[in-house]
């Protein structure tokens, strides 16, 4: 009787743990869900603000260009147009490619239009990326140090997207002077960096306000990119992208005038 009563209460414990434990996974698997909702959720808003925030304000600073010069220049306010048109075009493609990702058509094929879809951009499309700001009135200089390998697809896409906001800042918000894009390839490692002019912090920079406005007279109206700690949205998923490789980003204002963007992305070239 001893040892019945033991083992019916043994199995009563057994089912109890049995019971409790799947309960855990239970919770586990919920809690790994939402977390992985959230990270794809993070990487969906990160995808489309550097899209819609880039073409968009070229969009917007050529409209403003053409407007300005539309009766007396019509040869460049068609061109001016024409920028715009390629603008839109290109955030169609990227946007096109983006949902084409996250709900891919029934009959299984890229590009529910039959036009296809097209790669994720990286560093070997910044001489178009570049060719674009500059017409928008901001002279870009580029320049490759080391000899340039093929870059993991997540990296490239990573590094295309640093210079891509830090330019559409500076043309946004900088004194229109010039940029300079510095990509350099190492053994172990990739840095980015993006440096523009601008008044120094010691003679007396403009404050966010009068950036506004220097924005404004390009024909953009928004917030100036932040106070130098990085903390602006898109800067923000610029940190979040660089942190997935185990890179490090800094964003800040320099002493000498303007601001600089400098990314550092590790690599396993073993």
């Amino acid at each position: 009787m001893w040892l019945a009563v033991a083992l019916v209460r043994a199995r009563r414990l057994h089912r109890r743990a049995l019971g409790e434990r799947s309960w855990l996974f239970e919770r586990e698997r919920e809690s790994a869900a939402r977390v992985a909702v959230e990270a794809e959720r993070a990487r969906i808003a990160r995808e489309l603000h550097d899209i819609v925030s880039h073409n968009v304000s070229l969009m917007v600073v050529q409209a403003g260009a053409a407007r300005e010069v539309l009766a007396t220049l019509p040869d460049e306010a068609a061109a001016a147009l024409s920028a715009v048109e390629g603008a839109g075009r290109d955030a169609m493609t990227e946007l096109r490619h983006l949902l084409g990702l996250l709900a891919p058509s029934q009959d299984g094929e890229e590009g529910g239009d039959g036009t296809g879809l097209a790669p994720q951009p990286g560093l070997g499309q910044l001489s178009p990326l570049v060719d674009r700001i500059a017409f928008a009135g901001l002279p870009v200089e580029v320049r490759i140090s080391g000899e340039p390998y093929p870059l993991p697809a997540g990296i490239d896409l990573t590094a295309y997207r640093i210079v891509q906001e830090a330019l559409t800042n500076a043309l946004r918000y900088g004194d229109g002077a010039k940029a300079e894009v510095t990509i350099r390839y190492a053994n172990r490692y990739l840095r980015v960096e993006v440096l523009n002019t601008g008044p120094s912090v010691l003679s007396g920079a403009r404050s966010g306000s009068a950036a506004s406005v220097a924005g404004t007279r390009r024909g953009v109206v928004g917030d100036p990119p932040d106070d130098g700690t990085g903390a602006g949205r898109g800067l923000l998923g610029l940190r979040q992208r660089v942190a997935v490789y185990g890179g490090d980003l800094d964003a800040r204002r320099r002493l000498g005038g303007g601001y600089r963007v400098r990314a550092r992305i590790p690599l396993d070239r073993s």
